[in-house]
């Protein structure tokens, strides 16, 4: 996964997986749900992010899950 943010359009973007996208869902006004054929969400785009999300908390995770593990 990987997490990016432009300040000149406040957009940011949570690549899941590094594939190109089939279709677009839009969920809100301004937040986007790339999709793949089989309705695989593969990416999350948030426009006007500063208003919408804090955006130092983007940059910051935790993970409690057994499928992440240490390595």
């Amino acid at each position: 996964m990987k997490i990016f943010y432009d300040s000149q359009v406040d957009a940011a973007y949570i690549q899941i997986e590094a594939i190109t996208p089939d279709g677009v869902i839009e969920i809100d006004d301004g937040v986007h749900l790339d999709t793949t054929a089989d309705n695989r969400i593969i990416g999350i785009e948030i426009l006007r992010a500063s208003k919408r999300i804090s955006l130092p908390s983007l940059f910051v995770y935790e993970v409690e899950s057994p499928f992440a593990s240490a390595a």
